[in-house]
């Protein structure tokens, strides 16, 4: 009997896990406009919802499995973010302020692949560079390191755009053509 109660704990905690993991992903993708895909994750995660709902229902006087249910669903909260950060969908823009004006900079990051603009700006203390940069997400973090090795008194905002129309650079990235 012990080992069936185990059985089902276990069981429990894992559809959870599953089904919270496909609900974040299913969110996020709803967020970034990709209707299709959130449509086809969420017939997966109902089925995987009523399953693992349906069991904990059926035996509500066993106080572990409503446990499970919850221990399952937080931890399919991190599961579904760290499939996200590892999906790293979209784009970033990352606003750059140079110390000190390099014309050099925006040139070594296009050499890179990244879509810069650039302009003068002047700060509290001179004059400085702004830049802005589009990259996919999943090099956003090379993008910071790669700033702050050219520029590492650099003030770096970044934020993610919610639509991106026109310009070289997107043709680029659509066809493929970055970061080969």
């Amino acid at each position: 009997m012990l080992e069936n109660g185990l059985v089902m704990v276990t069981i429990i905690l894992v559809i959870n896990i599953v089904y919270v993991s496909f609900f974040t992903i299913r969110m996020i993708l709803t967020l970034k406009g990709q209707r299709y895909q959130a449509a086809f994750i969420s017939m997966i995660e109902i089925v995987i919802y009523v399953i693992g709902l349906g069991l904990v229902l059926d035996n509500l006087d066993q106080i572990q499995n409503i446990i499970a249910y919850a221990v399952g669903y937080g931890i399919g909260v991190i599961v579904g973010m760290k499939i996200e950060e590892k999906l790293a969908l979209g784009y970033i823009t990352v606003n750059v302020i140079t110390k000190e004006y390099d014309k050099d900079l925006p040139k070594d990051l296009r050499a890179k692949g990244y879509g810069v603009t650039s302009w003068a700006a002047n700060g509290l203390e001179g004059d400085r560079m702004a830049l802005q940069i589009l990259t996919p997400r999943k090099y956003e973090l090379k993008l910071y390191d790669t700033i702050k090795t050219l520029d590492p008194k650099a003030f770096i905002i970044a934020y993610e755009p919610k639509t991106i129309y026109g310009g070289f650079w997107v043709k680029s990235v659509k066809k493929g053509k970055l970061f080969k």
